[in-house]
Formats: C-alpha cells, structure tokens, sequence
C-alpha cells in the first residue's frame, strides 16, 4: 500500500511526529507549507503515486530533496515496488 505520492515510507519516518507530518496523502499541503510538484502533479494526474505515472520517474522526481543531500533512488524504486503490488 503506498504512503506517500513520491516514494517515502511514512510510517518510517523518523521526523513526521516532530513536524507535525500526517503524510502527502492525508493532508491539503506539505508540512513545511509552500508547494510540493510532486504531490501537486499526481493529484492533477488522479494518480496514488508517481510509480503509476507513464512519464515515470520524470526530472521532479529524480531531482527531489537533491539540493538537501538525500538520494532519489531509495524512492524511486519505492514507487515501483508500489507499482507492482
């Protein structure tokens, strides 16, 4: 079951209780407010995740969190495990 529309496992993640984070899928906007692309296009798209996407993985995807030293590989290939089941 997928948790989150890019690829994050929420219930893994250690930072949600300390933002306040109830994960993409249970809230309007992201927890640090703003806009996340991701979040935006599958919800455009009326899509779960971006592993149901056909333009999978696109340049949102594989750039996200970069800049900020985390590597989009770990959710990528979330989304598409999350695709097969």
């Amino acid at each position: 079951m997928f948790q989150s529309r890019c690829g994050v496992c929420c219930d893994l993640c250690e930072r949600k209780d300390a933002v306040s984070c109830k994960g993409c899928i249970n809230m309007n906007g992201p927890f640090w407010g703003g806009v996340c692309e991701v979040k935006s296009c599958c919800e455009s798209k009326g899509l779960n995740h971006c592993g149901e996407c056909g333009d999978f993985p696109c340049n949102v995807l594989s750039n996200m969190g970069v800049e900020e030293g985390y590597d989009p590989a770990v959710k990528i290939e979330q989304c598409r495990q999350w695709a097969i089941e």
